[in-house]
């Protein structure tokens, strides 16, 4: 078996993949806070690290790693929206994990292990913020609990910037009662109004850091083999995670950091303003779920990826041919090595994409589907895949049909019959597209 090499942020290198214990490989991915749809760019690591999650259950056994991704179902956000719409918090929050779940299923993505929530822990935060008080890392002031940050000599090693850089990034706020400026909220008071717990420090409720390292210590232990997340999360979530477990605990917390890029929409920032915003239970009403998860994989985790809608096509257009190919075909019994091979490299899924695409062959049509397969794709029939794509007028089964008619005439080389039945598709609004022997098909733009 050829080993898994990840690249980990905190060593800032490629390593070879060592478990601490094979019989129970540990991961943790943070998930969404739970307050509207998630957009396109909140999809990238769930589909990254499904992909991670895979992989590790195809080396050391699917009952033999456990894959926490969590809800933040406290946070103002969520507050602001009850608020809103007069519901409690719970409403918002369970309306909106219901969705995230149903959508990132939509986009392949297998249900991880554990799906802890933030709320359902909160005496596990109670109790590692009285650890780090009496260790002397965290105190009380003002109804809130504060991380000391001046005593953790390490502090900043994920992120590795200067002492200025870590006050700047953390958009500190000035309040009296701090010890430091880069001293960070664990615990903060609510009114009467807002939602909130009893504490030794007066009613409240927690900061959103707090809540992953209590999350990670109950359900995965003190210290887990791989924490990932979108690159933003470095700083300043993932390095204060570190210094919560940490101080707590005496120990190693993450031994390997993973962080995704950054996604941009047409090669600009998404933004509402710029009218290239999209969330992923909008797209899924247009676009196969599919067709978004190989967009999303198209470019390596660790750099940017730029998400378009003609980028989406294409994607499909490929999902086309190979659903072609492999319709009716019984997948081969053990994934490519070639495919395996790819992703144990740092999880290098253009790589993989391309091995898939060297089978995509009437000979290796069944190593196609168990590969493709494997990385989530095609996960049903052809007949259903192009269900819907067919224009007005003509179904599905009648397109192809006609494709079948044309490929008899070209074989008995009747090229005005086989022109004829391309003209009389694209009149209907159907385009064929010849290439490597397979036609496919799509609706005209």
């Amino acid at each position: 078996m050829s080993d898994i090499y990840l690249y980990n942020t905190i060593a800032r290198e490629k390593q070879k993949f060592v478990p601490i214990d094979e019989k129970n490989v540990r991961m943790y991915v943070c998930g969404p806070t739970v307050w509207d749809y998630a957009h396109i760019g909140n999809a990238r690591p769930v589909v990254v690290f499904d992909t991670l999650f895979r992989l590790l259950r195809l080396t050391y056994g699917e009952e033999h790693v456990t894959y926490a991704r969590n809800f933040t179902d406290i946070d103002d956000k969520i507050m602001n929206r009850a608020a809103e719409e007069g519901v409690s918090i719970k409403t918002i929050s369970n309306r909106y994990a219901k969705v995230y779940v149903e959508d990132m299923g939509t986009l392949g993505a297998l249900t991880p292990t554990i799906q802890p929530k933030a709320t359902e822990h909160i005496p596990e935060m109670i109790r590692m913020m009285q650890t780090l008080i009496e260790r002397g890392h965290a105190y009380a002031a003002e109804g809130h609990v504060m991380f000391n940050v001046p005593s953790m000599e390490n502090y900043g090693r994920l992120s590795r910037h200067s002492r200025d850089e870590l006050v700047a990034g953390a958009r500190v706020e000035v309040a009296p009662f701090k010890r430091d400026p880069a001293d960070f909220v664990l615990w903060k008071p609510s009114t009467e109004e807002q939602v909130g717990w009893g504490s030794p420090w007066g009613r409240g409720r927690p900061g959103w850091h707090l809540e992953c390292s209590c999350m990670i210590e109950k359900h995965l232990g003190e210290t887990i083999d791989i924490h990932a997340g979108g690159q933003d999360l470095i700083f300043p979530h993932h390095e204060n995670e570190i210094a919560q477990s940490e101080c707590t605990h005496g120990k190693t917390f993450v031994n390997y950091w993973m962080h995704n890029g950054y996604l941009t929409v047409d090669g600009e920032k998404m933004s509402k303003s710029l009218g290239n915003f999209h969330t992923v239970h909008d797209l899924i009403a247009e676009h196969p779920g599919e067709a978004i998860r190989m967009s999303l994989l198209a470019a390596h985790y660790r750099q940017p990826v730029d998400f378009s809608i003609e980028s989406m096509r294409e994607q499909k257009r490929r999902l086309d041919r190979w659903y072609r190919l492999t319709d009716g075909v019984v997948a081969s019994a053990d994934v490519p090595e070639s495919v395996v091979d790819a992703l144990k490299d740092d999880l290098n899924t253009p790589k993989a994409i391309a091995a898939l695409d060297a089978f995509a062959t009437p000979e290796d049509a069944p190593k196609l589907k168990a590969g493709a397969q494997f990385m989530g794709f095609l996960q049903m029939g052809a007949t259903a895949w192009f269900q819907g794509d067919a224009p007005e007028g003509i179904s599905v089964a009648e397109i192809e049909a006609k494709i079948s008619e044309r490929l008899e005439a070209r074989k008995n080389k009747d090229f005005a019959a086989s022109d004829r039945i391309r003209d009389e598709l694209a009149a209907l609004g159907v385009v064929l597209e010849d290439s490597a022997g397979v036609t496919t098909w799509r609706k005209a733009d």
